[in-house]
């Protein structure tokens, strides 16, 4: 090494986000966080150009009570018959005050980049999660809808269009075909019957109670005891 191409010292500095620029005899085109002192040897004799990995932090920390929660919510969701990573992505962006992007949710999560964009996808085909943008960053980021009455109501469409209706075709389907069969399909087609009107009952009550803005479905729950009174029951029967 020349008399020119001497080590530089390099002080302890905090943390600089990428692309800030230092004004001390040098420049530092890309800066990081430099811990420790390091000689670090470069050919220009004047100027220095260091460039510096640094990354901003993606991950969220989680406390002791988030980290319960969506845990619980990861489980639950299994045995609702939902996938645990799509469950646990939607207990954290329920509870995350700001939006969060892919990397960050995996980074939080502990979860693969492949992971979070499918689940992602299938949140969004609930309806419960919606891509938003954030002011100067490019990429997209994601937030749950907050409010919980109406959360549940659209996940409550959801599995009525994927498993209810359905299942109240094949019900007609089948409940016709039992009438065509004559004697032979009674018993089954008694049993089907009851199937169907019970199904066909509740689907009306669904339907009509859907088209009920939310506050007056809240204010229906909320008449609790005055609702069984009114209908002659009580609460011992």
């Amino acid at each position: 090494m020349s008399g020119t191409d001497r080590p530089i010292e390099i002080p302890q500095v905090a943390e600089a986000p990428v692309g800030m620029t230092w004004e001390s005899g040098r420049t530092l085109l890309s800066c990081a966080s430099v811990s420790e002192k390091q000689a670090i040897p470069l050919m220009a004799p004047k100027k220095y150009s260091i460039f510096c990995l640094y990354r901003n932090k993606v991950s969220m920390d989680l406390t002791p009570i988030q980290e319960k929660f969506i845990l619980h919510w990861g489980e639950m969701g299994t045995r609702w018959g939902i996938n645990r990573t799509v469950a646990q992505i939607h207990a954290l962006l329920f509870i995350a005050p700001q939006p969060m992007h892919a990397e960050e949710i995996q980074e939080t999560l502990k979860v693969a980049r492949s992971n979070v964009s499918t689940s992602i996808k299938e949140l969004q085909a609930w309806g419960v999660v919606k891509n938003v943008h954030v002011l100067g960053d490019r990429r997209d980021h994601f937030e749950c809808m907050k409010d919980v009455w109406e959360m549940f109501r659209l996940v409550l469409d959801e599995r009525k269009r994927r498993e209810t209706d359905p299942t109240l075709a094949l019900l007609r389907e089948c409940t016709a075909e039992a009438k065509k069969a004559g004697a032979a399909e009674g018993y089954t087609r008694d049993r089907l019957a009851d199937m169907l009107d019970f199904f066909e009952t509740m689907n009306s009550w669904y339907d009509q109670t859907r088209r009920l803005p939310t506050p007056a479905v809240k204010k229906f729950v909320n008449l609790g005891d005055k609702v069984v009174k009114l209908l002659g029951g009580s609460k011992e029967s």
